[in-house]
């Protein structure tokens, strides 16, 4: 039996981790993605005490500094968790194991345009991630569908390999940070393509091209060779709505500012979660929260009294 056991192996697991273990209890880690998404991001210069470092360098460091404390760790995907009386089900493939209280951190995945093409092409010209695949377009034409932060960050890296690069936006202005949207100015590679949606993308083997909604240049078709979708993140929820969590209208856990769920013994952090504005720092905060209303949840409860080292008295 753990006194906490957390899903999710990004920032916010691993500093959840952290926390529970300083509080001296026993914590179980199940973790399907080592790092979470943030290894996917480039360059990370708004984490507080490292002016600039990478996204797969922050996970690390959040990581080796967690499994300092020792937490059992376990990589594989968790299948389902139930409430079973005063305790928490939690099944893998290969097992199962039990808990006073779950911490679930388990982010969210990239948002899809669901439009013709995007499967089929999929790792055959459509990507999610610049920096796996952005080299593999050297002097090519690319495309990043999407408008905010991580679109113009998406772009910026896409133009140290590829000889042109479109950004292909909905909206009227892309929304990035001042800092990154003074450098997308200076970068000449780039075009903004406004107000515009794809609707379509065709190809042979490989992308070819991209249908628009509204005529670019005087053409509906614009020639590619890969299009990167950068249009925002869906919450990973599906564990939280089959174990009965409230959640929004987004799909996202609903949590109060002690990082507790609706449901007694269950807590939530980071990107998975309600919060407004999605970010490594507020993950870790939330993560840390969280692993403290655990340990008062489990020291404050008649039903499994606690006595400090994770086990009953």
């Amino acid at each position: 039996m753990y006194d906490v056991i957390i899903v999710g192996s990004g920032c916010s697991g691993y500093s959840a981790a952290m926390y529970a273990r300083r509080l001296e209890l026993k914590t179980l880690l199940i973790g399907e993605i080592d790092g979470g998404t943030i290894i996917l991001t480039d360059v990370v210069e708004n984490y507080p005490g490292f002016a600039r470092l990478s996204g797969e360098e922050l996970s690390n460091k959040l990581r080796d500094h967690a499994m300092q404390y020792k937490p059992d760790m376990v990589y594989g995907k968790v299948l389902g968790i139930k409430k079973e009386k005063n305790y928490f089900k939690v099944s893998t493939k290969s097992k199962s194991y039990l808990s006073k209280t779950i911490i679930i951190a388990t982010g969210t995945m990239h948002s899809k345009l669901n439009i013709p093409g995007e499967e089929e092409f999929a790792n055959r010209g459509v990507s999610y991630c610049s920096l796996c695949d952005g080299i593999l377009y050297k002097n090519k034409v690319v495309a990043v569908v999407g408008g905010s932060d991580s679109a113009v960050k998406e772009a910026l890296v896409l133009a140290r390999y590829a000889k042109k690069v479109f950004i292909i936006y909905r909206g009227t202005n892309v929304r990035a940070e001042p800092v990154n949207y003074i450098r997308l100015k200076k970068e000449k590679k780039i075009t903004i393509i406004n107000e515009t949606n794809l609707t379509r993308i065709s190809g042979k083997k490989f992308v070819g091209s991209v249908e628009l909604d509204k005529p670019y240049n005087g053409k509906k078709s614009l020639n590619l060779d890969a299009v990167f979708i950068a249009i925002g993140y869906a919450p990973k929820s599906e564990l939280a709505r089959d174990l009965g969590v409230n959640l929004n209208e987004k799909a996202e856990i609903i949590i109060d500012p002690d990082s507790k769920t609706s449901m007694p013994g269950v807590f939530a952090a980071g990107d998975i979660t309600n919060t407004r504005f999605k970010q490594a720092i507020i993950g870790v905060a939330q993560a840390v929260t969280a692993a403290h209303s655990a340990y008062y949840y489990i020291s404050h409860s008649a039903v499994m009294p606690f006595n400090g080292s994770g086990r009953k008295k």
